[in-house]
């Protein structure tokens, strides 16, 4: 069998349980070809089929993401490493960059910034694409997770420091210092949601789930980010869509002015913060 044949009976087995079923055999074939998938369409669809990419198909079929099988994510044009110990990174996650750019258009670069629960190192990483001269820190408690962030940290910004930390322990902070950019996406998720077989069963449930309203860890955390910022400085954390009035409010109770960021569905999808005193927020597409 060629590779086309292969990735055609491939698409047709695993529709059954993707959505995305033609894109998920292509993507591992060139994982398994050891190619870029623009070389497997142009050239290499008259190939032999590789050995192993059987079982990289019977893999996926058991809703294991395509993206722990190839071992790497795409974040906001990184080619990122990940494993089963981090959550994948989405495309959603990228409004909380694009709204960290707003908030520092037209004013001086941020000089540190902070990615607070860092799993691969999205955020900070993405961050530090647009603003190579800040000083990178990361906070992980997963051990499993700090070594695949550090891996990510050594290709795209080896001088990012990637600390084992921990929000709920007291004392986790000390010594950090304030900074100018506060990141997070902290886990959020009801305990009783309804998920995709790929994420409820693979996806690690520490970086997920966050008591019965999906806000234990908001109540933990943003109260401490104040004491984090700068005198400038802008907290910007991920929510879930329903979630901006609760967080928000969270924030408004710890002394912060907030706006809310959509995404590009157009869903609520980040909260950025400040402290009352300091700097006017960035431009957002609606406020609270």
């Amino acid at each position: 069998m060629k590779v086309g044949e292969a990735l055609r009976a491939a698409a047709d087995r695993l529709s059954a349980t993707s959505d995305t079923a033609r894109l998920d055999a292509e993507v591992l074939m060139a994982h398994a070809l050891g190619c870029s998938r623009t070389d497997l369409l142009l050239r290499l669809m008259a190939a032999p089929v590789p050995d192993g990419f059987a079982a990289l198909v019977e893999r996926r079929m058991g809703h294991e993401p395509v993206a722990y099988i190839t071992g790497s994510a795409e974040f906001y044009g990184l080619e990122l490493a990940v494993s089963p110990a981090v959550l994948i990174p989405r495309g959603d996650t990228e409004a909380l960059v694009e709204a960290a750019r707003e908030a520092f258009a037209g004013k001086a670069a941020p000089a540190r910034v902070l990615d607070l629960g860092t799993g691969s190192g999205a955020l900070l990483l993405a961050a530090l694409s647009l603003w190579p001269e800040a000083e990178g820190v990361a906070i992980e408690r997963s051990s499993e997770a700090l070594a695949v962030a550090r891996a990510n940290a050594l290709r795209h910004a080896p001088t990012a420091r990637v600390l084992e930390g921990d929000w709920t322990r007291a004392g986790w902070a000390q010594g950090l210092g304030t900074f100018d950019l506060v990141l997070s996406n902290p886990p959020y998720v009801e305990a009783d949601a309804e998920l995709d077989a790929s994420v409820r069963e693979h996806e690690p449930a520490s970086a997920l789930f966050s008591g019965p309203e999906g806000l234990d860890d908001y109540r933990i955390l943003v109260p401490q980010l104040p004491g984090l910022l700068s005198e400038r400085g802008v907290a910007i954390v991920e929510i879930g869509w329903t979630q901006a009035d609760a967080v928000s409010d969270i924030a408004r109770a710890a002394g912060m002015t907030t706006r809310v960021h959509v995404d590009l569905a157009g869903r609520k999808r980040a909260v950025e913060m400040a402290q009352i005193p300091n700097i006017p927020l960035g431009k957002g597409p609606a406020a609270h």
